[in-house]
Formats: C-alpha cells, sequence, structure tokens
C-alpha cells in the first residue's frame, strides 16, 4: 500500500519557454522555471527546504537552493535512470512530504539539450572501463546499436512481427500529439500539425523509426512546488492531488536494452508501475479520462497502453486508429503534444500538462477530468502517476 496516497500535491507549476537555443546556460533554466513554480502557488522560494532531482541533472540542488534565496534543506535526493525518474521526483517528493522530513518540496529538471549537452547522441564517444554501467554497453555497442533510435528499434521491429503493427500506426501517434501541439502556443511546433502522409514521408532514422517518429531535442526547464494537500489548501493556485505515484524495474532489467528476456515486446517494469497505481488508488482504465504517455520514440507508447490495461497485448494499434486518443477520441493523450510536438524536457513538461488538465486550463482541455496518468521513460527503470481532482 502506498501510504501518501492522496495526502500530497503539486500546488505550483513553473517553466521557461522552449527553444533550440535558449542563449541561456542550464542553471539559468532552472532557477526561472523554479521561480516560476514557487510564484504560481503563491510561496517565498526562501520557505522550500526539500529538492528532488534527476541524477542526470547537472544543476546540484545545493547550487539552485543558493541561487534561490532558501535558508536550509532539510530534504535533498536524486532519482536514476534517465527519463524514468520523472514521475519519481514526485514520488520523492510526495514521499518525504508524508514522512514529515519537508515542507515544502521542488523538483526542477533543466538542460540545453539542442544547444548544448545532446542526451541522446549515443554510447560511441563512451570510455571503455570496467565500470558496470560501462562494461553493460559492451554486450551491444560492438553490434552497431549505438544510439537510443537504434536501441528502441529493435523492440519496434519484433512488436511489429508479433502483432502485425506498421509504420503507419506509429505514424497515428505523431500525427496525434502534433495535432494537440498546434493548438498550444508554448509549443515547438504549434501551427504545425502534419498528416500521416507527412509521417510516412519523412526520412528513415533507423528502421522502422522516422525522423517524425523521434522526439525533440530541446532547451527548456520545468519545475514543481509540491506539499501536503492540507498546506496546498492555503496556497494560490488549485492543486493537482497525487492520488499515487510508484517505480518499477522489470526482470532481467537493462538500459533501454533489455533484449534478454523471453519476450520483448512488452514493458514489464512498467507493468509493475501499473500494479501499483492501481491498487493503490482502487482506480481502473475507465477511471481515467485523459493520459500523457512517454513518447521519446511513438513505438512505445503502443505497449504502455497495454501494460495499464486500456487495451489487451497487441492490440494498440487498433485502440489508437480513428483519431480514440486526439482531443475528441475516447482517451486524449499528451494533449500538449508531448515529446513530439511541445518539448522534450525528459517527460517534466507532461506532469505540467497534467497538473493544467486537472485546474481546467489546458489549451487542449478535455471535459470533465477527474483522473490523469501519466508516466516517465520506457525501457529503463520507469515511473509513473496519477493526478487527481483536491476533494
Amino acid at each position: 500500500m502506498i501510504e501518501f496516497a492522496n495526502r500530497t500535491a503539486i500546488a505550483g507549476i513553473g517553466a521557461t519557454e522552449f527553444s533550440k537555443n535558449s542563449g541561456r546556460t542550464p542553471m539559468q533554466l532552472a532557477t526561472e522555471a523554479s521561480i516560476a513554480a514557487c510564484a504560481d502557488a503563491g510561496l517565498a522560494p526562501a520557505e522550500v527546504d526539500g529538492i528532488v532531482v534527476f541524477g542526470a541533472e547537472k544543476n546540484t540542488d545545493i547550487e539552485v537552493a543558493r541561487n534561490l534565496g532558501v535558508r536550509e534543506l532539510t530534504h535533498f535526493s536524486m532519482i536514476g535512470h534517465g527519463g524514468g525518474a520523472a514521475c519519481a521526483t514526485i514520488a520523492q517528493a510526495a514521499m518525504a512530504l508524508y514522512s514529515g522530513a519537508a515542507k515544502y518540496v521542488l523538483v526542477y529538471r533543466a538542460f540545453n539539450e539542442r544547444s548544448w549537452h545532446r542526451f541522446g547522441q549515443g554510447v560511441q564517444g563512451a570510455h571503455e572501463s570496467p565500470e558496470a554501467f560501462d562494461v553493460s554497453f559492451s554486450w551491444t555497442t560492438p553490434f552497431g546499436l549505438l544510439t537510443p533510435a537504434q536501441w528502441i528499434a529493435m523492440f519496434a521491429t519484433r512488436y511489429m512481427h508479433e502483432y502485425g503493427a506498421t509504420t503507419e500506426d506509429f505514424g497515428r501517434i505523431a500525427v496525434a500529439d502534433r495535432r494537440h501541439a498546434a493548438n498550444n502556443p508554448a509549443a515547438f511546433f504549434y501551427e504545425k500539425p502534419i498528416t500521416l502522409e507527412d509521417h510516412q514521408a519523412s526520412r528513415w532514422i533507423t528502421e522502422p523509426l522516422r525522423l517524425l517518429d523521434c522526439c525533440q531535442e530541446s532547451d527548456g526547464g520545468q519545475a514543481f512546488l509540491l506539499t501536503t494537500t492540507e498546506r496546498a489548501a492555503d496556497l494560490a493556485s488549485t492543486p493537482a492531488v497525487v492520488a499515487s505515484a510508484a517505480q518499477g524495474v522489470g526482470p532481467d532489467q537493462h538500459m533501454m536494452r533489455s533484449y534478454y528476456r523471453e519476450s520483448i515486446t512488452g514493458l514489464p517494469e512498467m507493468g509493475v508501475v501499473a500494479r501499483q497505481l492501481w491498487e493503490s488508488t482502487g482506480l481502473t482504465p475507465a477511471d481515467i479520462q485523459t493520459a500523457v504517455l512517454y513518447d521519446h520514440f511513438t513505438p512505445m507508447v503502443l505497449p504502455q497502453l497495454e501494460e495499464f490495461g486500456f487495451c489487451g497485448r497487441g492490440e494498440a494499434k487498433d485502440f489508437i486508429a480513428n483519431g480514440n486518443i486526439e482531443i475528441d477520441g475516447g482517451l486524449p493523450v499528451n494533449t500538449h503534444g508531448g515529446q513530439l510536438g511541445e518539448a522534450y524536457i525528459h517527460g517534466m513538461n507532461g506532469i505540467a500538462e497534467a497538473v493544467r488538465q486537472i485546474r481546467g486550463t489546458s489549451v487542449n482541455q478535455v471535459d470533465a477530468v477527474e483522473n490523469v496518468l501519466v508516466t516517465a521513460g520506457t525501457g529503463v527503470p520507469t515511473s509513473g502517476l496519477i493526478l487527481t481532482q483536491p476533494s
């Protein structure tokens, strides 16, 4: 049982603009987003006493705290495994708040991923060493599997073989994201929708992935201010209650290259997350009005729908047909445009969209939203959460 369920809330959200060349350091972006999150909550940054960040975050907690004028920290922690950390940072903040380790916890992610350090450029430049992280890549690197797109292509190829999915099915994910982004002024692809024909005409990156199957590289920052539901009720903005949040690692887990399992068409680590979220909230897929699914590559959206029980194994291609995941469909997905359409901020901008859906302030607002599902990175140790309306 996840005991912090319904006890904490996201009380403030803040972001910089999302661009391809911010002209500012990642520290500036982290600080700006954090100040904006505190302002949204109506809380002075000096009141923050907890910080949770990604293991990949280069803007360390003590540096950001000093820039914000934070007096002292009673909780600070870090979550590893790339984009899999997104919802886990919220879970860690919720645990710290529930335990009493902190009163107001700041979570942020900021980088110049397009103009500075390109997170997804691959491991071809990595040095040899006997350390476990480096050794793990030695099983695949000699065979030319160097980049995230290549790693995901292996899963996608097998998924297509087993279930009859096509590149057009992947394209429907991209079309939905870009339709939503086209109505979002914060999105890089604002007013730039695509058609399925556009997707199919885009160049190959690594078969079966085309250019429009791959998320953006972005500059930007996103931050959140969390506290208990009781304290959140006294702050400036409508809180989004953390109904539950969970992490998951599956059997024989590797970083984006779990090729040695009996089957590689599912995401068992996401299944671990799904089980915890449903059990701790008592909710079912029927209780979710909209979802933000991690979309660094389009093929990985399909098994997420299956792991959470929105459809059966191999049935996601049918579930997404006929616009079912678009704004006027049965389950609108990534109403902000996702990482393909809005920006790639390691999934954190998707959590912000979930908050806006709870508040009723999204540019693509879904009717009568009570519960929003959010997932973090796929193919890695991962996490997820459900946000709900305050009681």
